[in-house]
């Protein structure tokens, strides 16, 4: 006989998944953010921004010094470079920037700039900026490593990625063992991402979003806007990267640049606060009010935030980079580099100066007096954390900021699963072979979890969602680390083209 309390509303689906993946998360997080040897920092961080400096310094500030030719070549300038050797490669290099912006550009710069600073202060501003020009020199390694060794089918379709420059780099400099299992292991971390931080995540935001500004009540409202978003989602992916970056190189720009236009409004209008505002951010970047927690909580929070924000070190945006249409890796690995630029130097430090003006003279909240779960603030007597500080702030300042946030917010969580989708494809097909039948069988389990998180409110596998797409820096920055020595080559090949073009 079956039990009757398997029907009863004593345990809702949302607590009965959080307590199965309770565990699994507590042992995820602490696996992941293990602290290094007693500093106090997560040994994730050492990873990311110690290979990041030492990136900027071998390939001589190429993050600086390789702007100006980034520019130039994502604007087509040496579009006939691209195609005098071959013709191999599926988007323009506009469209493999803004498929993989999609990725990173969203709530992150929302929600978790506010965070940063809710835990942090101000001075976390600091640390995430310098974060963001670090990452642009891993963003350049991983990106012309996806392209170099990129595999074109018979079709012409491109499979590319960490996995691929895993397993094939490491092989080529007599590591293949290792090569297989950090491939393997990427692929697998990256399927599990894309269900997860890169899809069910996103989409329970979006949902949760616009149910609290439509204000509307009934159980049933979430699932029917999931099966909406599923329906969008299953229409762009299944045309493909194609369709995809068609799809991403209209929602990236749009979005972004309304975004970093009524920030620049909110700043613009308060611009005797922005002097003040910078102050804060230098100042408590190396002398933190005790309230926040001590430099090391605020550099932690700085650096996590924006290594989550652009993650450059992850590996996951060179899946998407491999795609685009040229002769020379380096050329993609040098347009990549913008990406944590305009994603965290640009758009999270308006959102940081946006709520630091925003908490002003007239304190209305307390930096490093967090409640709740650590990551909130007490506002005007209202619990707010992540999206909700930000959301207050755009609010003090614009009066149509609710369906502006409400709209950013949707689109920003679409156009994330947008290209998580391809993503964790790519991973699939790595593991399960390149079939259609593997094609099908991702795409319609994705679309699924769609649905699942826009209905659920599964914290815990949020957050095991999101410390997988953070593990995977790990297999990531070992293939950096042995095969950084390729990236050379394919820099001087293509700055040396470039010259005796140009000359």
């Amino acid at each position: 006989m079956v039990s009757k309390s398997l029907f009863s509303n004593e345990k809702g689906i949302d607590e009965i998944i959080n307590e199965a993946f309770q565990p699994i998360s507590s042992f995820w997080e602490n696996l992941v953010f293990h602290e290094f040897f007693g500093t106090g920092i997560p040994t994730i961080i050492f990873l990311l921004v110690g290979g990041a400096g030492f990136f900027t310094l071998y390939f001589g500030f190429i993050n600086i010094r390789g702007f100006g030719i980034s520019l130039n070549t994502v604007m087509g300038k040496y579009d006939k470079l691209d195609t005098e050797r071959s013709n191999n490669g599926e988007v323009s290099h506009f469209q493999a920037l803004a498929t993989a912006m999609s990725g990173t550009v969203g709530n992150g710069n929302i929600a978790g700039v506010a965070i940063a600073i809710a835990i942090g202060g101000p001075g976390a501003t600091f640390w995430m900026i310098l974060c963001g020009i670090l990452g642009m020199s891993s963003k350049f390694v991983e990106c012309t490593l996806g392209v170099k060794y990129r595999e074109i089918g018979s079709d012409g379709t491109v499979y590319g990625g960490p996995m691929y420059y895993l397993k094939r780099g490491l092989t080529e400099i007599g590591y293949e063992k290792l090569g297989k299992i950090l491939g393997i292991t990427f692929a697998i971390l990256c399927i599990g991402a894309s269900f997860g931080g890169g899809n069910a995540a996103q989409s329970n935001q979006a949902a949760m979003q616009l149910v609290n500004y439509f204000e509307i009540s009934g159980g049933s409202a979430r699932t029917i806007i999931g099966i909406i978003m599923m329906i969008v989602v299953g229409i762009i992916i299944i045309g493909g990267i194609k369709r995809i970056a068609s799809v991403t190189e209209k929602i990236v720009p749009f979005m972004a640049g309304i975004y970093v236009l009524a920030c620049l409004y909110i700043i613009i209008s308060n611009f005797t606060f922005i002097d003040d505002a910078f102050g804060l951010i230098f100042s408590q970047a190396f002398s933190p009010t005790a309230g926040v927690g001590g430099f090391i909580g605020v550099l932690i929070q700085g650096f996590r935030r924006g290594a989550f924000s652009n993650e450059a070190g992850s590996g996951a945006a060179s899946i998407a980079h491999s795609a685009v249409i040229t002769s020379y890796p380096a050329s993609e690995g040098l347009v990549a580099l913008l990406e944590p630029f305009i994603d965290t130097v640009v758009i999270c430090t308006m959102t940081a100066l946006v709520i630091i003006i925003f908490n002003g003279d007239n304190t209305i909240f307390t930096y490093g007096n967090t409640v709740g779960d650590g990551t909130a603030v007490m506002i005007q007597g209202l619990q707010l954390s992540g999206s909700g500080i930000t959301s207050a702030a755009f609010s003090e300042y614009i009066s149509f900021s609710g369906p502006f946030l409400t709209v950013a917010v949707v689109l920003f969580a679409l156009s994330t699963m947008i290209s998580w989708s391809y993503y964790g494809l790519q991973s699939w097909m790595y593991v399960f072979g390149k079939s259609k039948a593997a094609d099908l069988t991702y795409k319609i389990i994705f679309l699924v979890f769609i649905v699942i998180g826009a209905a659920g409110d599964v914290s815990s596998v949020w957050a095991f969602s999101d410390a997988m797409i953070l593990a995977l820096v790990f297999p990531n920055m070992i293939g950096l680390f042995l095969l950084y020595p390729k990236v050379k080559n394919e820099l001087s090949s293509y700055i040396d083209r470039i010259k005796s073009k140009t000359n």
